[in-house]
């Protein structure tokens, strides 16, 4: 999340500045591989390179390949990296990953490309989830081109430069169905002469966490999560601790009590939230309103003791949670890496609602016996053609 908040802040820098840009996208992978379907990349005409579309392996040589195309052609790339081949050893990448790769490379001075990054954006300023078909790979006698986009937001507008009409409805489709469950995935569409391969991501919002308590303990925590491009909202009723000098990270400040929240606050089903006042009719009122929302996360600190005596207290005034009101919170709050300092404790609260917002135990993954990514991001096979980096 915070890998792309930068690409789009260096790109707007640069469109000021007059200089030229590429982008390169991971579009497909098979087998074991550093980084994802969707992972980008900015490269700019004064060497720099926004993000990673691997573990530094892959980027000078990508980079090498967008110079053409920052200057002299603006026609679209899809490179292949294959290292699961002998040959790896040859080209000198060394990834030892044994999986492939394949990556778009455009010119952002081309408006299909630019119009990524645009309406990655608007989902970001707007707050609401999107769906970005991109076509990467194209076989056969068709108007489609490689770059080629459909563009669906999640109250329904649709923008594309698809230039087929049958495949654009059936995409449009498929793209409605990665806004529904939530879910990344590459496509095979047949066409009339042809072929086309095309992937469907899903575009999401940074996470909103919302920090109730302004102690000190709750800068950290703010540090932490805005590291990872996280929307971090602090609720206090503290008027000297809800400060934008004390707390200049965080994306909104809220001064008021927990009983006046829904004046303040909309919750939704992808928030998280930390509960850390050190007050305990606070933590007690505050508790009572969050198991009643639909938030995914509830991270309450202090001790198993103190919990339990708020649950109590909770069912002396006849509100008794539900099971999986009860399945949502956390407490004591973090996983458990024998945090200490105020540092580590937010390392550890930010880790454990990573691992609960992504579906993980939160375990070292030595202990893991399948694959690091989990079944449904596993992409479809790669199709008969070949780009190799040595074409």
């Amino acid at each position: 999340m915070k890998e792309l908040q930068n690409i789009i802040k260096t790109f707007e820098q640069c469109k000021l500045t007059g200089q030229r840009t590429a982008i390169a996208t991971v579009v497909k992978t098979s087998g074991s591989v550093y980084r994802r379907p969707g992972a980008r990349m900015l490269l700019t005409e004064d060497g720099q390179m926004i993000g990673a579309i691997s573990g530094g392996c892959l980027e000078s040589n990508v980079f090498e390949r967008s110079q053409p195309l920052m200057f002299y052609s603006s026609e679209p790339l899809v490179v292949q990296y294959d290292t699961t081949s002998s040959e790896d050893i040859v080209w000198g990448f060394g990834l030892g990953c044994n999986g492939v790769v394949n990556v778009l490379i455009e010119s952002l001075f081309d408006a299909s490309a630019s119009n990524q990054l645009e309406f990655i954006a608007e989902c970001f300023l707007q707050n609401q989830s999107g769906a970005m078909a991109t076509i990467f790979h194209v076989k056969g006698e068709t108007q489609v081109k490689v770059a080629s986009r459909l563009f669906l937001k999640q109250d329904g507008a649709v923008a594309t430069n698809i230039k087929d009409r049958e495949l654009t409805q059936k995409v449009l489709q498929d793209a409605q169905q990665v806004l529904k469950n939530g879910r990344s995935r590459v496509e095979s569409y047949s066409l009339v002469n042809g072929c086309v391969e095309v992937l469907l991501e899903l575009i999401q919002p940074p996470l909103p966490l919302l920090l109730f308590g302004a102690g000190h303990d709750a800068i950290p925590v703010v540090d932490c999560a805005k590291q990872l491009g996280w929307h971090v909202t602090v609720i206090d009723n503290r008027p000297g601790y809800t400060t934008r000098d004390r707390f200049p990270n965080a994306d909104r400040i809220i001064f008021c009590d927990p009983e006046n929240l829904e004046a303040h606050l909309s919750f939704n089903s992808r928030m998280a939230a930390v509960v850390m006042t050190h007050k305990y009719l606070q933590d007690l009122e505050l508790l009572r309103t969050l198991l009643l929302s639909p938030l995914q996360y509830i991270g309450l600190l202090g001790p198993k003791t103190r919990r339990e005596r708020l649950l109590q207290d909770l069912q002396a005034s006849e509100f008794i949670p539900t099971p999986n009101q009860l399945h949502r919170l956390y407490g004591p709050v973090g996983l458990d890496i024998g945090a200490n300092t105020p540092e580590e404790i937010a390392l550890s609260i930010v880790t454990e609602i990573q691992a609960v917002v992504a579906h993980r135990g939160g375990s070292s993954l030595r202990e893991r016996n399948r694959p690091i990514h989990s079944q449904h991001d596993e992409l479809l096979s790669l199709v008969p053609y070949q780009l190799t980096a040595s074409s």
